[in-house]
Order: C-alpha cells, then sequence, then structure tokens
C-alpha cells in the first residue's frame, strides 16, 4: 500500500499512445530479465527498448526472446534474433543481459491487427 496525497481534479487523465507505426527506430534496451514461459516449460529473455530519437523519443517498446523452449524453431529464431541484437550494439559474447544495455541500435518494427479484437 502507498499513501497518496493526490487529487485528480487538478490533472488532466491519461490518454493513451496509439501504436508506434511500422518502422525504422534508434532505440538502446533499458531493461532485460529472463521469464518463465506460460506454459511453465520454458524460459524467455524480455527486453524493454526506448526509442532515442525523433517523434516517438522515449517510447517504449518490448521483445520476447524464447531462448529456452521445447519448440526448436522458437529457439533457434531467438537466438538469431539475439544474435543480431549483439552484432548491432558490437557486445559479441555477451555474460550477462545488461551488457546490452543502453547501447544504440536500429530496429525494424512491424504491426499486426490483434486477433481478440482487430486493434493494431
Amino acid at each position: 500500500m502507498a499513501q497518496l496525497d493526490f487529487n485528480a481534479h487538478d490533472v488532466d487523465p491519461a490518454t493513451g499512445f496509439d501504436p508506434i507505426p511500422a518502422g525504422k527506430y534508434l532505440c538502446v534496451i533499458t531493461e532485460s530479465e529472463m521469464k518463465a514461459t506460460k506454459s511453465g516449460a520454458g524460459q524467455y529473455l524480455e527486453l524493454t527498448l526506448q526509442v532515442v530519437e525523433g517523434e516517438y523519443k522515449d517510447r517504449l517498446l518490448w521483445a520476447r526472446l524464447n531462448l529456452d523452449n521445447p519448440n526448436r524453431t522458437a529457439v533457434e529464431i531467438a537466438r538469431k534474433e539475439l544474435s543480431a541484437i549483439c552484432h548491432a550494439v558490437g557486445v559479441m559474447t555477451p555474460k550477462d543481459s545488461v551488457e546490452l544495455h543502453g547501447l544504440p541500435m536500429q530496429i525494424m518494427v512491424g504491426c499486426k491487427k490483434r486477433e481478440d479484437n482487430g486493434e493494431i
């Protein structure tokens, strides 16, 4: 529990964000954490990326790399994505994901519609 001295009448409510359009963005990794998969049969590396320039500066994006998964294809894809990140930031043999933090890299963002509600 956190004690608050706050009056919502004094602050306009947040309106949310539209999705970042598909395209290339300069980003840095700001957080990383290994998390268990929903099924519990593996783990993924969740990366938080922050856009560092342009119209969408300071917006956050997330990537999940299935590095430990019964599905070999998922692991192969994740390992290739991690290799691409390592090459992009110039850290070829990280012992800890924190070594990838704060280093600029260009990423490609894609967009797709959600199956449950059709939103982007």
